[in-house]
């Protein structure tokens, strides 16, 4: 490795030394810069320049950072918060601008800037610049979309008016109101000019926005935009954004009149409706009151007429369809004469009816003479007498009876319970039950024992104790026998008893 050779001053010394008769001690970088500092800013203590914007840019903190160039040079500038919360737009790349501050030093990086205490466009030229890129940029938004507009009302009750209350715009609009059709009319002050005019005026049209229906104060149906004729700058407040953004976004229809008929603005592409003047917005807000009574009038008459004429053309039609049809006596004369015909003839069917009735009934009276009827009762009763009863006959139904119901003795008297009892049987009860079973008595323990005389109570078990004696049962009537048959009295349907 060569080792770099060692370089020596004028004089040959290795070493600074301070000489004698020097003045210019050495100075320190931030020394030197802070001489720097107080130098520019005691000589540019307030300048005006004039450039182009390039880089803006607004930090978190609300301070702004920009250069200004112009064709040969490019200078470096801030704006703190405070300054730019009073600018009357907002800065944009591109725009040319003067601006008003002092000259400093920015030691950190050894360069010089501008800090920027007000700032304004440079002449109309850089406004319109201004004006047209705010409208591509809004309009790319979509806030001047012809879709977006509101139809305005026709006959609006109340109507809401953002302007000066001091100037003649609002003196106009009143005056021409109340010429067309009077209207109850809300006015919300506001400065139309200056600093603090575009937020106003934002504020006004989104509290109109903000009255709900039904409340204290009426919400107005319609809103005019209105401020009198002036300069690209005098009316600048209506191009910034907030004021565009406000009237974009109103529920209640907006008419613009901002200006004179020359003079455009970025709200009246947001409005419903552009009026090239605040006289001609009262104008287009309402219709004239005398004209649209003469319209109501002509309608009115129109609509007689037009009855009238439905009612006259009807009973024309009416009266030619009265002509064209038969007469009554054309329609029924027809059926008059069928029930002169069928009159008659009902007559003579009666008539005919009548007679052959007569006939009938002289036949048949002729046929019931009292010695006939005397006659026909003889034969009866010679029949009748001829009709006689043999006793056999009698007899013999009497004996198929007797064998029948003899049967039907049997029957019952072997169905009988008290039979069993006669022939030496008992009937086993415990309580009200009858017992059927030994382990059933074995169970109750306690048994009734009926006999054909008479009952007795029985234990049934060892160590049961029978219960006391009931009162003997009666003895059952036992059927009387006679000839072998059980004796049964009968009536005898021809009046004697016995078999």
């Amino acid at each position: 490795m060569v080792d770099s050779p060692v370089r020596f001053d004028a004089s040959g010394r290795l070493l600074a030394e301070e000489r004698q008769g020097d003045n210019a001690p050495p100075l320190s970088i931030s020394e030197i810069s802070m001489m720097l500092k107080r130098t520019v800013e005691d000589r540019f203590s307030h300048v005006r320049l004039r450039g182009e914007i390039s880089g803006f840019k607004r930090a978190g903190s609300g301070h702004i950072y920009l250069c200004l160039k112009d064709e040969g040079a490019v200078i470096d500038g801030v704006m703190w918060k405070g300054g730019a919360q009073r600018l009357a737009f907002r800065p944009e790349d591109g725009l040319d601008v003067i601006v008003t501050g002092k000259l400093t030093t920015y030691p950190g990086r050894s360069k010089y800037q501008i800090v920027i205490e007000s700032m304004e466009l440079a002449g109309e030229g850089a406004l319109m610049q201004l004006f047209e890129k705010m409208k591509q940029r809004l309009q790319a938004e979509g806030l001047f979309d012809p879709a977006r507009r509101k139809p305005i009302p026709k006959l609006p009750r109340v109507i809401g008016v953002v302007t000066s209350p001091t100037g003649a715009v609002i003196r106009d609009i009143l005056h021409r109101l109340n010429d067309r059709f009077p209207t109850h009319v809300l006015v919300w002050p506001v400065l139309v000019q200056g600093q603090g005019a575009a937020e106003q005026v934002a504020a006004a049209v989104r509290g109109f926005d903000a009255i709900q229906p039904g409340g204290p104060v009426a919400r107005p149906d319609l809103v005019i935009v209105a401020r009198g004729g002036g300069s690209i700058e005098d009316l600048w407040a209506f191009n910034e954004e907030a004021v565009v953004r406000a009237v974009a976004d109103c529920s209640i229809p907006v008419i613009s009149a901002v200006g004179h008929e020359t003079d455009t603005t970025l709200c009246d592409f947001a409005a419903d409706l552009r009026a090239p003047t605040p006289t001609a917005a009262a104008e287009m807000a309402v219709p004239v009151r005398a004209e649209l009574l003469a319209f109501v009038q002509e309608l009115g008459l129109r609509s007689a007429r037009s009855s009238l004429r439905t009612v006259t053309r009807g009973w024309e039609r009416l009266e030619a369809m009265r002509r064209l049809l038969p007469k009554p006596d054309m329609l029924i004369g027809t059926q008059r004469q069928r029930v002169d015909d069928l009159g008659d003839r009902l007559r003579r069917g009666l008539s005919h009816q009548l007679t052959d009735a007569r006939k009938e009934l002289a036949l048949s009276s002729g046929a019931l003479r009292r010695g006939l009827l005397d006659r026909m009762t003889e034969r009866a009763g010679q029949r009748l007498g001829a009709v006689r009863l043999h006793p056999r006959l009698i007899e013999r139904k009497l004996a198929e009876s007797r064998t029948a119901l003899t049967a039907l003795s049997r029957v019952y008297g072997s169905l009988d319970p008290q039979l069993p009892l006669l022939r030496g049987f008992a009937l086993v009860r415990a309580g009200d039950r009858i017992v059927r079973s030994a382990d059933e008595a074995v169970r109750a323990g306690a048994v009734t024992l009926t006999f054909a005389d008479g009952a007795v109570e029985a234990a049934v078990g060892e160590g049961s104790t029978p219960p006391a004696p009931r009162d003997p049962a009666p003895k059952p009537k036992r059927a009387r026998k006679e000839t072998g048959e059980i004796g049964v009295v009968q009536i005898d349907m021809f009046g004697s008893s016995g078999n």
